[in-house]
């Protein structure tokens, strides 16, 4: 079997919309457990260590998110402490890390879908449906990884010039400012060029023809089958173990069809990750061979 990258696009984009369609809409902790391991393992499979960084943002965005529940909401029966005679409750801050945790596996399947999904694949996928849609998710997508690359030449380049330093708190904020309003320009008129450079090729004029390399295999069929099964075996296993977090933190029992939904979705997860690891492996094995 090819890569999980290299897999048909409509079947990535189905194993997305269906791990995340679970994820987003479900706050069983074991379920969020598992969808961020797979994630975070997928994401830096895929993508590797190069941007240590933004994991560090993503820490840091679930610190806030947990931390921050408690403050807003007082319900819960287990107090652990009173501030400004308002009670911090245990089962706040339980819901609030569930909260984050699930925001931070949603965002990391998205880098990685982001990453796994290129321009041609997303005008292969839509370019049928709506090509204007396609060419401004392609767009979108585009200007990301740009965008960041512009915004570390401008950071180096006011260092270099002694504009700002990050150990002053005053001159990081005005330089970090002053970078956005750089970077702001910079999309508008990069903008402008593209618009004005679709329209010279001729954009927009008579109907377009769409080429695609894509086609549809056999390892394609099967991680498509997997796919739906153990998304139907994980829907139909998890669909009435209730878990409440107020009052009182409480979960219903554990039964052996619930086992089966929590298996069915670890192996749902593991899948690109298996298919990676195996090309990772049988690439060094096939370079040990040289």
């Amino acid at each position: 079997m090819r890569s999980f990258s290299q897999l048909n696009p409509i079947v990535i984009t189905i194993y997305f919309v269906a791990i995340l369609g679970i994820v987003m809409f479900c706050l069983n902790p074991i379920i969020l457990s598992i969808s961020l391991v797979g994630a975070v393992a997928l994401n830096l499979i895929i993508t590797g260590f190069k941007d240590g960084r933004s994991h560090m943002h993503l820490i840091v965005l679930f610190v806030i998110l947990s931390i921050i529940n408690p403050f807003v909401s007082h319900n819960g029966v287990t107090v652990l402490f009173v501030m400004n005679n308002k009670p911090i409750t245990l089962e706040a801050l339980i819901y609030g890390i569930a909260s984050g945790v699930m925001v931070v596996s949603v965002i990391y399947m998205f880098r990685t879908f982001s990453e796994i999904m290129t321009s041609d694949k997303l005008l292969y996928i839509f370019g049928g449906i709506s090509p204007k849609l396609a060419l401004i998710l392609s767009m979108a997508l585009r200007y990301v990884p740009l965008f960041y690359r512009q915004e570390g030449k401008v950071s180096n380049t006011q260092k270099a010039l002694g504009i700002y330093k990050e150990d002053n708190v005053v001159d990081n904020f005005k330089g970090r400012l002053r970078i956005f309003s750089v970077m702001a320009t910079w999309a508008l008129e990069n903008g402008i060029i593209t618009a004005d450079s679709m329209s010279a090729r001729g954009y927009g004029v008579g109907k377009r023809s769409l080429f695609s390399n894509f086609r549809f295999y056999m390892d394609d069929v099967i991680f498509l089958v997997l796919c739906v099964l153990l998304s139907g075996f994980t829907i139909v296993g998890i669909i009435d173990i209730e878990f409440d977090f107020y009052p009182a933190i409480k979960m219903s029992e554990l039964t052996m069809r619930g086992l089966i939904g929590y298996i069915s979705y670890g192996g749902l997860v593991s899948l690109p990750i298996i298919i990676e690891v195996k090309e990772i492996l049988k690439w060094k094995y096939l370079r040990s061979r040289i």
